[in-house]
């Protein structure tokens, strides 16, 4: 199984380097590995600690983050150094303030692993979800580094519990601990015999908690907003963009609208003004505030978790595509949050649909429809409120309670 497992990732690496021709992501995760080891060495300080977090992308990474700050704020005698799998997890974070060292994670092999390994010599390894490399893995067991899964959370029909997911079982048990998010998933791991196992929850909601305790203000969006029902659109792609149109066009005067799409091209953001008809500004240009206008577009990154604020009920997008983005950035401000069909693998939006604080819909009528019982029912929206407030604060604490369970540190 061992020898299948080395051929699909080989296989995998030398398909990343043959698109790396003609597409920039691939040509990203080539590039950014080339002479990577030497690079490391020369920045490794060997009189110091060094803790190694992994994550595979930037979703990842915000699951990560609440525990590399805490540590670096209550442990400030270790280093961080922070991998990624993916550019678009390492070149938004490459100059990460937390983290001493930021890197790609080299391909997965023995030889590279060693590598690696050797080089950094971290005292602990944190891995974050699911991102699982054996021969990594394989080798922090080996030479008897304490290694941690955080946030983890399994379904039953990944490859880790198929009659021919051997090798990835084997790999989960060089794990010194798995801290999970759900008891469902401790449960599918008791299953399988992993019983290092610890419920912590989400660490995404310390997250977000912070952002929503820290002190913001933005003149322009609170007079926009002042005695005014907000709506606020968080990461919408094209599809998610042709789903909301009618209701926005057809809104009436005392609605506005803030809208960040997800990629904030020129041309990306002249669709969006053709196709929407109300007065729309950017906020970048807005110099004085249009009094016509009801419609902000965001065309900056890095502000959206903390414009929901604003919001009465908030849009997440994404959920027409490949998967829904983060929408516990809007659940904290104890508001409806609503997104498309591809949901099902985010336990959060399972958990909050059944709470009856996030709602899924599948096309524009069905999208109207939720909208005008979110805005016309005051028990409705009530109950969403005490259901988030419920679920945050049941929630809270995780990176605590890893913090405090990793023993090694």
């Amino acid at each position: 199984m061992l020898f299948a497992y080395k051929i699909i990732t080989q296989s995998y690496f030398f398909a990343i380097k043959i698109a790396s021709i003609f597409n920039k992501k691939a040509k990203l995760m080539i590039e950014g590995r080339k002479n990577q080891i030497q690079e490391i060495k020369s920045k490794i300080d060997k009189n110091s600690k060094y803790i190694w977090f992994h994550c595979a992308s930037l979703g990842e990474f915000e699951q990560g983050r609440p525990l590399i700050e805490k540590i670096k704020t209550e442990k400030p005698e270790y280093k961080i150094i922070l991998s990624f799998f993916s550019p678009s997890g390492y070149e938004p974070r490459k100059n990460y303030q937390f983290a001493d060292i930021v890197c790609y994670l080299p391909f997965d092999s023995r030889k590279n692993a060693k590598e690696f390994i050797e080089t950094v010599n971290p005292v602990t390894a944190i891995f974050v979800k699911y991102e699982i490399w054996y021969y990594f893995l394989e080798k922090l067991n080996k030479n008897k580094i304490p290694t941690y899964l955080i946030a983890a959370i399994f379904r039953p029909n990944q490859v880790f519990f198929k009659s021919y997911g051997k090798t990835y079982r084997k790999a989960l048990g060089f794990f010194s601990k798995i801290f999970v998010q759900t008891e469902e998933t401790e449960k599918l791991l008791h299953k399988y015999n992993f019983k290092n196992t610890l419920v912590c929850g989400d660490t995404r909601i310390d997250r977000v908690v912070a952002i929503a305790n820290e002190k913001y203000e933005n003149p322009i969006l609170e007079k926009f907003c002042e005695g005014k029902k907000c709506f606020v659109y968080g990461s919408t792609w094209a599809a998610d963009e042709k789903i909301i149109t009618n209701f926005i066009n057809s809104s009436p005067e005392d609605y506005v609208f803030i809208i960040a799409p997800h990629e904030i091209s020129e041309q990306n953001i002249k669709n969006l003004e053709k196709r929407l008809k109300i007065t729309s500004q950017r906020l970048s240009k807005i110099e004085t505030l249009n009094p016509d206008t009801r419609l902000i577009i965001i065309d900056s990154i890095g502000i959206l978790s903390k414009l929901y604020r604003y919001a009465n009920i908030a849009y997440i997008g994404g959920g027409f595509g490949k998967g829904i983005h983060n929408i516990l950035e809007a659940v904290v401000y104890e508001i409806p949050v609503v997104f498309g069909p591809n949901h099902k693998k985010f336990n959060e939006a399972v958990q909050l649909i059944k709470n009856e604080v996030a709602f899924s819909i599948n096309n524009s009528e069905e999208y109207e429809n939720i909208m005008n019982v979110l805005i016309s029912d005051v028990n409705v929206i009530e109950k969403c409120k005490i259901n988030a407030n419920s679920y945050v604060n049941n929630s809270f604490g995780s990176t605590h309670k890893i913090f405090d369970n990793l023993h090694y540190l």
